[in-house]
């Protein structure tokens, strides 16, 4: 993969420009590496890594930038500060019906302005929040390929005779004299070794003993499941693989769930409020709900799901009683009570037209809040449904307008047409609460013809009132899975890189003179500990100190 020129050791093997050890004996190949007595720079064995490629192109120079931990650390803690950020308002998505533009500032001031303009108000599903984690997951793909590589290549192709220099340049070092057989002196301690659990090769008066090489990949396969992680969690982001959606269902009626095949009724809703006897003081006399339940039935559409003219049918797939923290629960699907509304609320009203010049009365006609129709005949009379407000205010410039789609405050603007009007019609305002006719004035806005015509219910059999309502917050993550099998993935790793440490010895003897050094990425006094064990079994007695070189002292 490294397209260096070569560069030869004086064991005769040739090497990558930018590697260095040599692959092959492990003598120091930068220049004035040779006369420096300091402990080798081990990591990798000396192999050459891309990122550190002579005459890189702009290939090289990406592969460089993503390659660097620094970076890789500096846009986790830009994109943990992001999520930090993210969490000083509510986000968008956990609203039900709101307008995001008016809302942050009316509750927070300026900073919830700004707060919304940069787009911290959706921070999670924002585009630049999106990259920061395909930034992250390039950076973990090229930091792993651009170490894992050579580290493989260094690993999988040990030479068992290494240069006396790579040796006395260990942490872990041990010199002396050989009584005996050479060969078998090897041998002895190669036995001791192996009843340590390495795995030992031997190569004539040379040994080479390593265990727990695997601990080494814990990194990568840390690295493996932080990768898997950040995908998983970024097809949370395409249509169909999550949804976190709210619907709200009056009792008795059935809806559809958004973006989905699924319809759910709210068959009845109960509640049940704490009495004054079980509040503590400071709460008594105030509602409080100690259980509220939905009796569910989810159905999924069988046939006529996508034809607006047809009543789709419906198959019934599932039947549950929802409360709190017990979702109903169907193929990943998960619907969980979030809250209600027992605000009494006007769902029609069956007023009457009187004419107070002759003193009859027209109707009752039927006027629904949400759903009003466009005209109504009442004898002579004749009214057109010209404007709606749900509720009813009036802007800064003292214009009709709404404050929400729900009919707190309702108001009809009618066109009135019969005997003795104009030819068009006349206008009519017509507010269906007594409290908000006399609140915006309603015969003042109607003059004259108030003191002729009036709309009004005659009785309160007259009032129909909207059942209550349940909200429920309608999940679905197929994602998820994936979740926790990237983070198990990287636990995994996490484990294996933090309990196992790599030990490897290396032995040579030259002119019955041993020379003895061994490494470890972690806990350098257990490894001497280790190898004076090992010489002690062999008759050689040494305290582990005195095996440490002099420039450690771990």
């Amino acid at each position: 993969m490294l397209d260096f020129e070569n560069t030869k050791c004086e064991c005769g093997h040739q090497n990558p420009v930018g590697t260095v050890l040599c692959e092959s004996c492990g003598y120091p190949l930068e220049v004035g590496e040779q006369e420096n007595d300091a402990p080798l720079e081990m990591r990798y064995d000396g192999i050459a890594r891309r990122s550190q490629k002579s005459n890189p192109n702009v290939i090289d120079h990406v592969w460089k930038f993503f390659s660097s931990v620094k970076v890789a650390i500096r846009l986790i803690l830009i994109t943990l500060l992001a999520a930090m950020i993210g969490t000083i308002f509510t986000q968008e998505n956990a609203f039900i019906s709101f307008d995001p533009s008016t809302y942050y500032e009316e509750r927070y001031g300026w900073i919830g302005k700004w707060y919304y303009k940069l787009g911290f108000s959706n921070t999670y599903e924002s585009w630049w929040f999106i990259l920061l984690l395909v930034m992250i997951g390039t950076s973990l793909v090229i930091c792993s390929l651009d170490r894992v590589l050579p580290l493989y290549r260094a690993l999988n192709k040990q030479q068992i005779r290494k240069h006396n220099t790579f040796l006395t340049r260990q942490k872990t070092v041990y010199t002396g004299a050989v009584e005996g057989s050479e060969e078998t002196w090897t041998s002895n301690l190669g036995e001791q070794l192996k009843r340590k659990h390495y795995r030992v090769h031997q190569d004539g008066n040379s040994l080479l003993a390593e265990k727990y090489r695997f601990s080494r990949w814990g990194p990568y396969i840390n690295h493996i499941g932080l990768i898997v992680f950040l995908l998983a969690v970024l097809l949370r982001s395409l249509p169909g693989w999550a949804m976190d959606n709210y619907v709200t269902v009056p009792e008795g009626s059935t809806v559809q769930i958004p973006d989905t095949k699924y319809y759910i009724k709210n068959e009845k809703f109960t509640i049940v409020y704490y009495t004054d006897a079980e509040l503590p003081k400071e709460l008594k006399g105030t509602a409080r709900a100690k259980l509220y339940e939905t009796r569910a039935v989810l159905y999924t559409c069988s046939a006529d799901c996508d034809d607006p003219s047809k009543q789709p049918q419906l198959t019934e797939v599932k039947q549950h009683n929802i409360v709190v923290n017990d979702p109903l629960s169907y193929k990943g699907l998960k619907a969980y009570q979030f809250g209600f509304d027992d605000t009494p609320k006007l769902a029609a009203v069956n007023p009457v037209l009187i004419d107070h010049k002759t003193g009859k009365t027209y109707g009752p006609f039927n006027l629904e809040m949400k759903d009003p129709k466009l005209a109504y005949n009442l004898g002579p009379y004749s009214l057109e449904l010209k404007q709606t407000y749900m509720d009813f205010a009036l802007d800064a410039e003292g214009k009709p307008t709404t404050k929400s789609r729900e009919p707190n405050a309702p108001a009809f603007v009618f066109v009135l047409k019969g005997p003795d009007l104009a030819a068009g019609g006349e206008p009519y305002m017509y507010f269906p609460k007594q409290n908000d006719k006399v609140r915006f004035s309603q015969d003042m806005i109607n003059g004259d013809l108030a003191k002729r015509f009036e709309i009004k219910v005659p009785a309160m059999t007259g009032v129909e009132f909207a059942p209550v309502e349940t909200s429920l917050n309608i999940r679905t993550d197929r994602a998820m899975p994936y979740i926790w099998f990237g983070a198990g993935i990287s636990m995994f790793g996490l484990l294996i890189g933090s309990y196992w440490h790599h030990r490897r010895i290396w032995l040579r003897i030259d002119d019955r003179q041993v020379t003895l050094g061994a490494h470890t990425n972690k806990n350098n006094y257990g490894m001497r500990a280790e190898v004076a064990s090992a010489l002690r079994g062999i008759g050689i007695v040494v305290e582990p100190k005195s095996l440490d070189n002099g420039r450690n002292k771990s």
